[in-house]
């Protein structure tokens, strides 16, 4: 095995990932198991978060499966409780969970059923988990200072797109990437708080995309690519570890380089 640079090390450090029972939450807590961090998986559906914790338990770190709901408040007040007796304390918090709109039967769905859909699980949790996370945070690490906090947004969300999709995640991942600037002013010191933002990530739906979207994803990117889950787990890999602890209440584009009309 490669060995790891020593500042990307997480040797004895808990995370949790929501919703990393697939796609770029499953990369996002591979990720870090890899170097050294004992992970909590998260997910709706039991049976794939067991999957991912025995990828990461045969690479000898721990892992935990949480299987709750975001959509409701018990199951979020319970995550955030179950997380905390496991090993005493979290250290690393991604909130990476985000409601599905866009394949399978809930993409027959009508706009405001949708936009609902993705308020619940994408904002509120993400807001509610990251003050009652957040002030966990606070009171156990309030000499070390290494917490961190890591949100997910959405690139086009400051520039827009046409359509209903742009409409629903601008809103949705525009009102997360503020929320995190705000975030980061409240926990700081003891806890940083950073947001990436993906590009056109290769997940369910760009497997099935049409050749128009698939052309589209490539000329929108300065690297002519689509973006993997691994390219968005690498920079929250980069964000939690010692080498970032001077970065704080930021917003980072995972896009190769969005290109904008006009840009050639």
């Amino acid at each position: 095995m490669t060995r790891q640079p020593e500042n990307l090390m997480l040797q004895g450090k808990t995370a949790l990932v929501t919703g990393s029972s697939q796609g770029i939450g499953r990369q996002i807590a591979l990720g870090l198991a890899a170097v050294g961090a004992n992970v909590i998986v998260h997910g709706r559906s039991e049976k794939r978060c067991h999957e991912v914790a025995t990828t990461i338990r045969s690479g000898g770190q721990k892992a935990l499966v949480l299987a709750k709901d975001l959509a409701k408040a018990k199951d979020r007040e319970e995550l955030v409780e179950d997380s905390w007796q496991w090993q005493g304390m979290v250290d690393i918090w991604v909130n990476n969970a985000g409601a599905d709109v866009l394949t399978g039967e809930v993409a027959a769905w009508p706009f405001e059923k949708k936009l609902q859909r993705l308020w619940e699980v994408d904002v509120l949790s993400t807001i509610f988990l990251g003050r009652s996370v957040g002030d966990r945070m606070k009171a156990t690490h309030h000499q070390t200072k290494d917490a961190v906090i890591i949100n997910v947004g959405w690139d086009q969300a400051d520039t827009g797109m046409a359509g209903d999709s742009g409409a629903m995640f601008g809103t949705i991942k525009g009102a997360i990437m503020a929320f995190s600037k705000s975030l980061a002013k409240s926990l700081a010191p003891e806890v940083r708080v950073n947001c990436v933002a993906p590009g056109w990530i290769k997940t369910s739906w760009g497997e099935d995309a049409s050749d128009y979207w698939q052309q589209r994803a490539q000329k929108e990117s300065l690297v002519g690519r689509w973006g993997t889950p691994n390219d968005v787990a690498r920079v929250v890999r980069f964000l939690v570890s010692p080498a970032a602890t001077f970065i704080s209440g930021q917003t980072i584009a995972v896009n190769g380089g969005f290109r904008t009309e006009g840009d050639g």
